[in-house]
């Protein structure tokens, strides 16, 4: 009888503790749920480890203040008969219309001047999108529990598919729910407030990103014990039949399986061992009989590979074609620097293109101009200067694109 109740014993104790804390700490809970927040200076560091480890307050997001968990919220506006905070549905769309509704009162409340109602309104509006995401965080911690408790102890392949099958129709309902949070339509709602912009899309976006992280590893995790799942079930059954055969066969004694011509592949998963061998040179007994079998050996016919009379060039050739435009494009480039040297100002190289009617494309042009620059003779080079008209690609692209050269002669 002692080992059929020893399993609620430490349920039993859990509960107990964590009574005896809501209990102790009644007044300053009772408060913290009234104002939205917990005071950290009415609690001793150990006792705040203790509230956190009973899962009785929470921190949503490190620039938060300590707040009560949903279900303890839920559970003193169930008893107090709280309208304003019970919560009867626990639905995801339910949540979201509640904090539709929120929103909408603060912004009546502020266009009126009602600040202080305004103040209360947001609060609501704040403690709503830490519920809505605390609702994800206490069901994802719920599935971790059964992954690492339920699913782990189970004996036949058949329980372990169907938890599977449970876990997985959870993950599914959360991620539809999860779907059910549409940003664009909550940024519209925001509007141009810097508040509710923060609550409703920055900070709920940020819960909503790591929920979706927690149920990937959720769903790896699951792979990963139904594989290794098989695994043990695979070595368990062939323990197993074989336990049974013995069962059945009390007398039966194995054959030396190394004497075998055939070994099963169940034991013959070692790998073939090479057997190398080498002419032992300081038997002098032995001399003669490895003079006579290297004789013996036949020699291989070394056939030499044939030279060709005329190596031909490793250097690709270059199609005549597109050498003759590089030397054009060389040559007409040259001709606009000569033209640019005559001119008492600067021109420009796309200018030069236009007028001229070269057919060459506006980026290659650019790119010869630029280079021929680099390449002049040190002594005529100080003669001539160069400018770059760049622009940004984007406002967020910091890449620069250069639109024209201009060219220029330096005065005496």
């Amino acid at each position: 009888m002692a080992q059929e109740t020893s399993p609620l014993s430490g349920l039993f104790k859990n509960g107990a503790d964590r009574l005896v804390l809501l209990g102790k700490h009644h007044h300053a809970l009772m408060k913290g749920y009234v104002d939205g927040f917990i005071d950290e200076t009415a609690f001793s560091d150990q006792t705040l480890k203790k509230l956190i480890a009973a899962r009785i307050v929470w921190r949503p997001d490190e620039q938060q203040p300590l707040m009560l968990r949903p279900l303890v919220s839920e559970l003193i506006a169930s008893m107090v008969a709280d309208e304003s905070r019970r919560q009867i549905n626990a639905d995801v769309a339910e949540k979201l219309e509640q904090i539709r509704i929120k929103v909408q009162s603060w912004r009546d409340a502020y266009y009126k001047g009602d600040y202080s109602i305004a103040e209360r309104q947001m609060q609501r509006l704040v403690e709503l999108v830490h519920d809505l995401s605390g609702q994800f965080e206490e069901a994802i911690d719920s599935l971790w529990h059964r992954l690492n408790n339920d699913f782990g102890f189970v004996s036949t392949l058949n329980e372990k598919i169907n938890e599977n099958k449970r876990a997985q129709n959870q993950v599914r309902r959360l991620l539809d729910g999860l779907d059910l949070i549409v940003f664009h339509e909550l940024i519209e709602f925001a509007e141009n407030n810097s508040s509710l912009r923060k609550i409703l899309v920055s900070q709920l976006q940020l819960r909503v990103s790591l929920h979706h992280s927690s149920l990937l590893a959720v769903q790896q995790r699951l792979v990963d014990l139904m594989a290794k799942f098989r695994q043990q079930q695979s070595r368990t059954l062939l323990v197993t039949n074989m336990a049974a055969f013995l069962h059945q066969h009390p007398h039966y004694q194995p054959a030396s399986y190394s004497e075998r011509r055939e070994v099963p592949d169940v034991f013959n998963i070692a790998s073939p061992l090479s057997l190398h061998a080498s002419i032992s040179l300081d038997r002098t007994v032995d001399r003669q009989v490895m003079a006579e079998m290297l004789l013996a050996l036949p020699r291989a016919s070394a056939i030499p590979s044939p030279v060709p009379k005329n190596a031909g060039s490793v250097i690709p050739p270059i199609d005549e074609e597109v050498a003759a435009r590089q030397v054009a494009l060389k040559m007409d480039v040259e001709d606009f620097y000569v033209f640019a040297a005559g001119q008492s100002g600067p021109v420009s190289a796309l200018h030069y293109l236009t007028e001229n009617h070269l057919n060459w494309d506006g980026e290659i042009w650019l790119y010869q101009v630029i280079t021929e620059f680099q390449s002049l003779p040190l002594t005529d080079k100080p003669r001539f200067w160069q400018r770059c008209d760049e622009r940004q690609a984007s406002p967020v692209n910091d890449l620069r694109i250069i639109s024209d050269v201009i060219i220029g002669v330096r005065g005496k």
